[in-house]
């Protein structure tokens, strides 16, 4: 029997798309405060910072930026704080169980392109049981590029043996969409995601705008 999918191969960002991370992300970015003799934030305002990493938790809980002389120093401990306990309270997102496992029951390719460094993708998505199960997992500093360049995103088509433009790529944040569209791809963004950019869902160009991951199943086997 063909496949009753729309698309070819379907990739997925991982923070604020195929996993809530967003726990303990905040949760080292609250650690880093108290350590620093500040006050936790609260989760409802560092959330959406989430899909940022370091450089958005940073920013928004010490109100600086990269270029500020204290960055490096702080982003390196919220990093060592988070490596300690990377799979804490995350998890994937309600439905997207569902959808992975009939990608896979469908036998169509999919894979994850985040830019999470490769030092906490690999160690969270095999703890999830991810790295297993995926085509294929393109981190941050797989390639010399990050999203959104579309390299990480071409990266990944390429080693799940997927035509670009016979596939879709999900993400909860602009650089999602514009890495996918640069790539050639099909895009949907994750609305239930963190979307902690200055710019509204709306605008970011998307063929496609999702509440919840099982509105994925309706678009990817749409014939």
């Amino acid at each position: 029997m063909p496949s009753l999918a729309s698309f070819e191969g379907v990739f997925f960002d991982l923070d604020g798309t195929l996993a809530d991370t967003a726990p303990d992300l905040v949760a080292a970015a609250n650690r880093l405060l108290i350590a620093k003799n500040k006050l936790p934030m609260p989760y409802e305002t560092l959330r959406p910072m989430a899909s940022a990493g370091a450089r958005g938790l940073i920013q928004k809980s010490f109100g600086i930026n990269k270029d500020h002389p204290e960055f490096i120093a702080l982003r390196d401990q919220f990093l060592s704080f988070y490596e300690e306990a990377l799979l804490v309270h995350s998890k994937l997102y309600e439905g997207m169980e569902e959808l992975l496992q009939r990608l896979e029951d469908e036998k169509l390719p999919w894979g994850i392109v985040t830019n999470k460094q490769e030092r906490f993708t690999v160690p969270l998505t095999e703890q999830m049981g991810l790295m297993q199960r995926a085509h294929c997992v393109v981190s941050g500093d797989t390639t010399p590029f990050s999203k959104p360049h579309p390299e990480p995103i071409l990266h990944a088509a390429k080693l799940a043996k997927v035509d670009p433009k016979k596939a879709l790529y999900v993400g909860d944040d602009i650089r999602d969409i514009v890495s996918g569209k640069a790539a050639g791809m099909h895009t949907a963004a994750a609305l239930y995601g963190y979307c902690g950019c200055d710019e509204p869902p709306h605008q970011w160009g998307a063929d496609y705008q999702i509440q919840h991951p099982w509105e994925l199943q309706q678009i990817i086997f749409a014939k």
